[in-house]
């Protein structure tokens, strides 16, 4: 997903970058901006090292996250190294931020999996479901979900009241709705908060889900920034700027 592509249909998600690698490409991650947006790092299999000074250090693994708030600018990409196991998945996302908060300080947070919350199958990543809220300082309307399912378990996602954005990502396996997944897809479901029924495949699957109230912003976005007027994307992009690192000029 792209901003300039399904982002405009799923915003406030606009970007989804899937990874399937040998952990050794941790330590080739090249340093880079953003600002306007939030990103959000989970692993479903696997596992890194992440070290963020003040922010924290530690491994992050099935069930973390690292919330990044880019806010009025930053720049990013060395936090993590290669961890214990010799492969991982992830999933980046990138959120558009309120218009409130699109120019805010930025932010890291790193929450180990033994913080988030446990619903069913489920582990809220970013938001609030069923009663229970992750501890990544999101903003309201947004939830982010990571789901295995054994195989031939079904699940129904319980679309909370103004989530008409919803779409999940296969990381293992396979599920059927409507149609079948399977590991590698991205599915846009269309808007609607009606529940949200799913079956795993015979191997079980291992997804995220993602469900949001429309951003009400059309999207402005530079190369790697994403906001809601010009006048705040050339405010962000002169951030970034004005806070290049020497590595990187």
């Amino acid at each position: 997903m792209s901003p300039s592509g399904l982002g405009q249909y799923l915003k406030p998600f606009v970007f989804l970058d899937f990874v399937d690698a040998d952990a050794a490409i941790a330590r080739g991650i090249n340093v880079h901006p953003h600002s306007g947006i939030a990103t959000v790092t989970v692993i479903p299999e696997g596992n890194l090292q992440f070290d963020k000074g003040e922010w924290g250090a530690g491994v992050l693994d099935y069930g973390g996250v690292e919330w990044m708030r880019a806010g009025s600018g930053i720049w990013h990409g060395d936090e993590f190294q290669p961890g214990p196991a010799e492969r991982f998945k992830a999933f980046q996302l990138w959120v558009a931020l309120p218009a409130e908060l699109e120019l805010s300080s930025p932010e890291w947070q790193f929450v180990p999996s033994t913080e988030t919350p446990g619903v069913g199958p489920a582990r809220v990543i970013v938001g609030t479901y069923q009663g229970h809220r992750s501890p990544a300082r999101s903003f309201e309307g947004l939830n982010y979900l990571l789901v295995t399912l054994a195989p031939g378990e079904g699940w129904i996602y319980e679309t909370p009241p103004g989530h008409e954005v919803g779409w999940l990502g296969v990381s293992h396996g396979s599920l059927s709705g409507n149609e079948a997944f399977v590991a590698g897809d991205m599915i846009a479901f269309d808007k609607s908060t009606a529940p949200i029924p799913l079956t795993a495949g015979p191997d079980g699957a291992t997804f995220v889900l993602g469900s949001a109230i429309p951003h009400p912003h059309e999207l402005v976005f530079g190369h790697y920034s994403v906001h809601t007027s010009q006048e705040a994307l050339e405010k962000g992009e002169a951030r970034i700027e004005e806070i290049r690192p020497h590595s990187a000029r």
